[in-house]
């Protein structure tokens, strides 16, 4: 499928997409076969081109048009989320999206979950055909699926340089039948000829290639990348492609991929003929296990997929957030009361047994026993993992608004309704907390709440 990211790099300095040429463009793509398009609210006139196409060649039903929905961090309303969609459909010429595929910048702010619940209402209500999300973590993309919310795909890097992927997001999406749309697979263009035997690059021309340049860095450098282009170009010569082809071809035949998305620049078809011979090409196990043994020398990107655009390293074109968003907001307010800080985090048992999510007195911070409720919603389903990880997102919350993170956590308590969800909580726990190493006690308990398997209450000291 085409991606239209390149458009807000082409428009970066002021300028405008002749958007007729543009659509006239895209047709011209649909009628050789490339018949889906991604774009997102923020690339530049991507979906304005959408909809000049629409009003000069009418949808036809093997065209598919995909946007994202990429809010501010902070508080956000069921109108906001109706306003969001509505304005992509304005400008898209639709009466229903395609695929809405939903950014979620700060999983310790719950809003998230609440964003991707007003989307499903919009859903039901007919204008959005399909949900998805971009850039979910694995265990974030769990809690989704486990709520209830209806995810049918996620939009993630993946590519040789960035096998995240592969791991635990691959495992979720096969367990809920979930499709990987994979973008970055041409690393901005450095997987291909142009690169191949040649000296490290001092300036770079595009965001794609100052982003994708920071992948092979972080991935263990110019030497190592040219072994793998090396690699790639031995393939591709016995194939008779190009190296780009090659490189797509081995994402594209990954376990639950459903799509590549390769950037297009609209009026320019240097690469359509070449993108074309992905129908025609196929390789082998043999091909594929050579090319997962050069990509074992490789320095695995840090983190789970997506966390390119929440923690260092920041793998984004400026190395930093800047050009993304300006700050995050703290999730929860703080009340200041008889010379203490408290939180309330709006859940039904606060009221109900009065007390706070969490008191800060001095630099001690005491975080009350936590389970996986959003208001008055129970998050995660039957699935102690899910819960688990989003009662930690929820102290992770009272944290972040405190001026705190989980590495200043001292002490944690986890309370387990069955004994026998033990080690795949306890796994959670050292995820979230591997790094820091808190005390903690597990114990089985009998919980209030039917719905509830995991309680998990925490202390926190800060300088």
């Amino acid at each position: 499928m085409g991606g239209l990211w390149q458009i807000a790099d082409m428009e970066r300095d002021g300028q405008i997409t002749d958007m007729d040429l543009a659509s006239q463009s895209m047709h011209e793509y649909i009628g050789q076969g490339i018949t889906t398009f991604d774009m997102a609210d923020h690339y530049g006139s991507a979906e304005l081109i959408t909809g000049v196409y629409q009003e000069r060649f009418g949808n036809t039903q093997e065209a598919q048009f995909l946007t994202k929905w990429v809010p501010e961090p902070g508080p956000c309303t069921r109108k906001l989320v109706r306003t969001a969609v509505e304005k992509s459909l304005d400008r898209m010429k639709m009466t229903s999206i395609d695929l809405l595929q939903f950014h979620a910048w700060n999983y310790a702010d719950p809003c998230w979950l609440d964003c991707l619940y007003w989307l499903q209402e919009l859903k039901l209500e007919g204008l959005v055909k399909n949900l998805g999300v971009t850039n979910l973590d694995a265990p974030h993309l769990r809690i989704a699926l486990t709520s209830g919310i209806e995810v049918i795909s996620n939009q993630i890097c993946y590519s040789v340089l960035d096998q995240r992927a592969a791991n635990e997001m691959s495992l979720v999406c096969a367990e809920f039948q979930v499709q990987i749309l994979a973008f970055g697979s041409l690393a901005g263009g450095f997987l291909s000829e142009k690169w191949l035997n040649k000296p490290e690059p001092l300036d770079l021309a595009t965001w794609s290639q100052m982003k994708y340049k920071r992948f092979i860095d972080v991935a263990g450098g110019w030497v190592k990348f040219q072994q793998i282009l090396s690699t790639l170009n031995t393939l591709a010569q016995e194939k008779k492609c190009s190296i780009a082809n090659i490189a797509t071809l081995f994402i594209l035949q990954a376990p639950n991929v459903g799509g590549v998305i390769v950037g297009t620049r609209l009026g320019k078809r240097d690469y359509l003929k070449d993108n074309l011979k992905l129908y025609e090409l196929e390789l082998s196990g043999e091909e594929i296990a050579v090319i997962q043994n050069a990509v074992s020398s490789l320095l695995p990107i840090p983190g789970g997929c997506g966390d390119e655009y929440r923690k260092p390293p920041f793998l984004t074109a400026s190395g930093d957030l800047s050009h993304h968003i300006s700050k995050l907001p703290a999730p929860y307010k703080v009340i200041e009361e008889n010379g203490k800080s408290k939180i309330l985090t709006g859940t039904v048992w606060e009221d109900l047994a009065g007390f706070s999510r969490a008191v800060m007195k001095g630099n001690h911070i005491h975080i009350s026993g936590t389970t996986a409720t959003h208001g008055d919603r129970p998050i995660g389903g039957d699935d102690p993992v899910a819960q688990a990880h989003f009662a930690i997102d929820k102290i992770e919350g009272v944290l972040q608004t405190f001026g705190a993170t989980l590495h200043d956590v001292t002490r944690t308590r986890i309370y387990l309704r069955n004994l026998e969800d033990w080690e795949s909580v306890a796994k959670v726990h050292g995820q979230r907390f591997g790094s820091s190493q808190p005390a903690n006690t597990l114990v089985r308990a009998d919980l209030v709440g039917d719905m509830y398997l995991v309680e998990i209450e925490a202390d926190a000291e800060i300088e």
